[in-house]
């Protein structure tokens, strides 16, 4: 069914047939008419092309910009939205995992593979300052580091040799971090080539400015601003979001939550945790295309379906 006579219809049914006030109504219309947004933007006309992994997506554009209260109001809407379609139309309900609870906020914002690689493959690495704001990103994703580790990172403290940091993290708490093999070779490049031309007389930091000075956290974070604006970004991407999405990306490959945990540099396992509802959602989607209930594929021992 096309979108917006979906949300047409449902929007005539909730005001006449179950009697909803006004205000629910209109607001209930506002946030799927921002979902219709979002869905075309991604090319989705047809409420059946929509997955639990779309609306996710959206969710997950709402938590950087909206008050928590918006965000589960929003959800609500849509689940709702996606319940009538699927009793009145007979379609799947993508939103049956839809759980948006009032501490929202503290569900991490991700960027996906595809935005990860589109976002370090946008450098031209034979500048040197396009170079050195690579070499920075490229750290903070691939070794789920904090923005202030990385800038605070000295010379001593990272073995490229070894492929390992020495991370003094919150509380002078210190960690071992392993370097991805891919990213080994690129910094060694920051470091024997262009880390000697910054260097103006001596720093024990090993990410330098081109005055020689500090990476600030903060030049950091407008680095990433511009780029989320160079490459059409509608997510706000930021450095700890950036170490979200290292998180993440680990345990869709298969990391558990021990070794994550003690990556980051987390005291708490329930910190780490918040994580699990990317795995959660992807073990809901791999049942949802794969189980031969859901594909009416169960038969009966006869070779009847059933």
């Amino acid at each position: 069914m096309k979108i917006e006579e979906a949300i047409k219809e449902y929007v005539v049914r909730i005001r006449v047939n179950e009697g909803r006030s006004e205000r629910t109504v209109r607001s209930y219309e506002s946030d799927l008419r921002q979902y219709a947004a979002y869905l075309a933007d991604e090319d989705i006309t047809d409420t059946k092309d929509i997955t639990g992994e779309i609306i996710d997506g959206f969710i997950i554009e709402q938590l950087a910009s909206k008050k928590s209260s918006s965000v589960v109001r929003m959800a609500a809407a849509i689940r709702s939205f996606h319940h009538d379609l699927a009793f009145m139309h007979d379609e799947k309900d993508p939103s049956l995992n839809l759980s948006v609870h009032k501490d929202v906020r503290n569900l991490p914002v991700f960027c996906t593979r595809e935005e990860i690689a589109e976002l370090m493959g946008s450098f031209d690495d034979s500048d040197p300052q396009q170079f050195l704001e690579h070499a920075v990103l490229e750290t903070i994703y691939a070794c789920g580091l904090r923005v202030s580790e990385v800038t605070s990172l000295t010379v001593n403290r990272v073995d490229l040799e070894s492929g390992r940091i020495r991370v003094l993290g919150k509380g002078d708490k210190e960690r071992i971090v392993p370097i991805p093999a891919g990213t080994v070779p690129f910094l060694k490049q920051y470091r024997d080539v262009l880390r000697p031309v910054l260097l103006k007389g001596r720093s024990p930091l090993f990410f330098i400015n081109r005055f020689g000075r500090k990476v600030t956290p903060r030049s950091v974070e407008l680095l990433l601003q511009n780029k989320c604006a160079e490459l059409g970004f509608r997510k706000h991407i930021t450095p700890h979001k950036l170490r979200h999405s290292y998180a993440t990306h680990m345990l869709q490959g298969g990391a558990d939550l021990r070794s994550i945990q003690e990556i980051l540099g987390h005291s708490n396992i329930a910190t780490t945790e918040i994580y699990t509802h990317v795995q959660n959602r992807q073990l809901f989607e791999s049942y949802e295309k794969f189980h031969p209930g859901e594909k009416g594929e169960l038969t009966d021992g006869k070779g009847k379906k059933i």
